[in-house]
């Protein structure tokens, strides 16, 4: 009966877990900032493959807004924003809004030389991260597949097995946001990061307001529910198996 009992909880506490590490890794949200570049009438800048672009009126200030994450590192403006993440919720965007895949970055870009000027070296970072968080996601997904084909109590194996992949998702998701918070913290030049695009039109003492976003709380919110249902169901497995035994 208590293995009954624990094998619930794990299970409910791995759905909202890996249901966390699902909306985190597919939301571009985990960096977000403000700045307010005075762009010149002829300045631009673009995606590279749909040749968008956008200039504003000489002399004229926006506010804009950078949000990230793993796949798409995007931008929009609003002149009559103000200074708060709300304007970062998804109904409260303005349009257009550009964006630029944003795995990998900062890594050498296709705007203007190779590697590009203001190439950000902290980008191993961001490699690690990026490996990290395709992992932890690939390990709770393949732990929950193996935990309902062990439902109920069919194999007990099935149990110790993936409860170990989520323990390792878990992990991996505490290296990740432990990699985010120090590269965004410590190691990143942020307001040069922010502005690599137009570097060479924004001044360098350009105010930058960082945020962390919606994505990086869900990820730290889940990591810790989905290390302790592993847990739980790895200790579910192995009292099931002294128990055949």
């Amino acid at each position: 009966m208590k293995i009954r009992i624990a094998a619930f909880i794990a299970g409910i506490f791995g759905v909202l877990g890996v249901l966390l590490f699902l909306v985190a890794f597919g939301t571009d949200y985990w960096l977000l900032a403000t700045e307010t570049c005075r762009q010149l009438e002829n300045s631009t800048y673009h995606h590279e493959e749909e040749g968008r672009a956008s200039g504003k009126e000489d002399g004229k200030e926006t506010l804009t807004f950078h949000h990230e994450g793993f796949f798409w590192r995007c931008w929009f403006s609003g002149e009559d924003y103000k200074e708060t993440i709300w304007n970062f919720w998804f109904t409260s965007q303005a349009h257009p809004k550009y964006c630029i895949h944003g795995y990998l970055f900062p890594m050498p870009i296709a705007l203007g030389p190779h590697p590009h000027p203001s190439y950000d070296a902290t980008a191993v970072y961001r490699g690690f991260w990026t490996a990290f968080i395709v992992l932890a996601v690939t390990a709770s997904l393949a732990g929950g597949f193996l935990l309902v084909c062990g439902v109920p109590f069919v194999n007990a194996r099935f149990y110790k097995v993936g409860g170990g992949f989520l323990i390792v998702a878990g992990v991996l998701f505490a290296l990740l946001i432990f990699l985010f918070v120090m590269w965004k913290e410590f190691a990143a030049d942020l307001p040069k990061y922010i502005l690599l695009e137009r570097s060479e039109i924004c001044p360098e003492d350009i105010p930058v307001n960082v945020y962390y976003g919606w994505s990086f709380m869900f990820a730290a919110a889940g990591f810790p529910l989905v290390f302790l249902s592993g847990l739980l169901f790895y200790l579910v497995g192995s009292s099931l198996l002294k128990e055949l035994e």
